[in-house]
């Protein structure tokens, strides 16, 4: 009887199994199974095809990395440093929707993905990889950015019209007020400065949502950037009568009271890093207390840099812990719902950290105040050389461009002008030095006694202009002379320049040829 029920046990597991290899086959998302040493086990119809692996026969055996190939969603290449599924298999930690971009291997197309990561129960440490296709949510998602982008814009101008009256209002030089109208100008001018900036946030998530805007990275020295972003907060946190540090409480001893601070290198975006900063440490400052303590620290930890932000102010419940990084979301209670906020700090804050290959957690109790911590790709000393040596570079041929753009024409360039244009003005030139003869109106050539060159030949030749210099033919002696000399006499020497004969020349030439000489 055992032996029955032992056996029909068995045959229940059997089914079960087949039913969930059944019921992973038929869904959208992809699964992957791997074993504790990343090897698959396990691959779904949809993730064959999300992957472009030949088939789940080939895939079983590998490497999960052979087969889930990423990039950030931004289109770039992921270290394995940067790469959140490899670190949440080596150090066997839950991933959960973590966005990236899914390379096929048969087609190299990108499909944006959601990724999570979950140890499957008595499994033998089994972790269980689903891949969501996300392309109909960024779609939606993208609509909605454009409708907040386009109303943020237009909203702003009626928003700072409204600031703008309200100030003139509360000020003594244009308006004159009771204390009772002017306590309801501050407050309606506080909540017009409110409003303005959360549209502002809205512009600025929107603007990285829709890849409008791009990191710009720049190597940097993390402890020296961190330090003079937040001094800006000193004064703040003085007036709301806060004790205020920075840097490390376990730094390294150096001679007589003196400390060594260590030197951090990372490749960020400058802006980005400066609106991350000012969110959490403002945050910081804001929820608060008076009498308390914010302390912010930047440090090398193995390959990553880590920037930390501690308070002692009212802290996050466990609840909200797990919501506050996302779009629009405010921890309500009795202690934050006088304190303004616009639910999109933390928000940015995530989105800026990833966008830069980092990310950001929060560690926090209710009552016992918070630390926010900032994860980031760590250079090393080497890398950071080579990479300012890039900069320098890139800097030295954009001032050299710009100076070149500044200088005027060169010299070489003008007299290529002069000699490429001196062609023209030599043809030009005979036209002005010998303009056409006009034809006479009566032919010349047939009365002529002597049966030299007659007259027309120098009027019916404007395109061959004569040289000033060159001496008349001897055989081509000028008419005149042809005339007039008694016969069996020298010619004359010919002229070094026929003078110009106008239309009067020309006909006193042929009235003396018609006529024998007598006028």
């Amino acid at each position: 009887m055992n032996m029955f029920k032992r056996k029909k046990s068995a045959n229940n597991q059997s089914d079960n199994s087949l039913m969930s290899e059944l019921a992973l086959n038929s869904i959208h998302d992809g699964v992957i199974i791997a074993d504790k040493n990343g090897v698959v086990q396990f691959i779904n119809p949809a993730a064959v095809i999300m992957t472009g692996v030949n088939s789940a026969h080939a895939a079983v055996g590998l490497d999960y990395g052979l087969v889930i190939k990423l990039e950030s969603k931004e289109g770039r290449e992921l270290s394995e440093q940067e790469n959140p599924l490899i670190q949440a298999m080596s150090t066997n930690q839950p991933l959960e929707r973590y966005q990236a971009s899914l390379i096929n291997a048969t087609s190299d197309k990108r499909l944006p993905v959601a990724i999570s990561v979950l140890q499957a129960e008595g499994a033998g440490g089994n972790r269980v990889i689903t891949l969501r296709d996300i392309t109909k949510e960024l779609e939606e998602e993208g609509e909605q950015t454009e409708f907040i982008s386009t109303a943020s814009h237009e909203m702003r101008t009626p928003v700072a019209t409204i600031d703008g009256y309200l100030s003139l209002a509360l000020n003594p030089q244009t308006a004159t007020i009771d204390e009772r109208a002017r306590g309801y100008l501050t407050a309606a001018e506080k909540a017009s400065k409110h409003l303005g900036q959360l549209f502002q946030n809205l512009l600025d998530v929107t603007k990285l949502d829709d890849g409008k805007i791009k990191p710009h990275f720049e190597p940097v020295e993390m402890v020296s950037l961190v330090k003079t972003i937040s001094d800006d907060f000193i004064p703040r946190a003085q007036e709301s009568k806060l004790n205020y540090t920075f840097g490390s409480e376990d730094q390294n001893s150096f001679g007589a009271g003196r400390k060594m601070q260590q030197v951090v290198y990372s490749f960020v975006d400058l802006n980005f890093m400066r609106e991350i900063l000012d969110n959490l440490i403002e945050n910081a400052l804001k929820y608060t207390p008076e009498g308390g303590s914010v302390y912010v620290n930047v440090r090398g930890d193995g390959d990553r840099v880590l920037i930390n932000v501690t308070d002692t102010g009212i802290g996050i419940s466990a609840d909200d812990l797990t919501h506050i990084f996302q779009k629009f979301y405010r921890v309500d209670n009795s202690d934050t719902r006088t304190i303004g906020g616009t639910g999109l700090g933390l928000y940015l804050v995530k989105q800026r950290a990833e966008a830069m290959g980092g990310k950001v957690w929060a560690e926090s109790a209710f009552g016992e105040g918070s630390t926010f911590y900032v994860s980031l790709p760590r250079l090393s000393s080497d890398e950071y050389e080579k990479r300012m040596i890039m900069v320098r570079n890139r800097e030295a041929q954009e001032q050299m461009m710009k100076a070149n753009a500044a200088q005027p024409q060169p010299v070489a360039s003008q007299n290529a002008f002069q000699v490429a244009s001196a062609p023209n003005q030599i043809s030009q030139q005979p036209q002005l030095v010998q303009p056409p003869i006009p034809t006479p109106q009566a032919p010349a050539q047939p009365i002529a006694p002597v049966p030299q060159a007659p007259v027309q030949p120098i009027a019916t030749q404007p395109t061959q202009p004569v040289q000033p210099t060159q001496p008349a033919q001897p055989t081509s002696p000028p008419v005149t002379n042809s005339v007039t000399a008694p016969p069996g006499s020298a010619p004359p020497a010919p002229p070094v320049s026929p003078p110009l004969q106008t239309n009067q020349s020309v006909k006193n030439q042929v009235d003396i040829n018609i006529n024998g000489g007598k006028q």
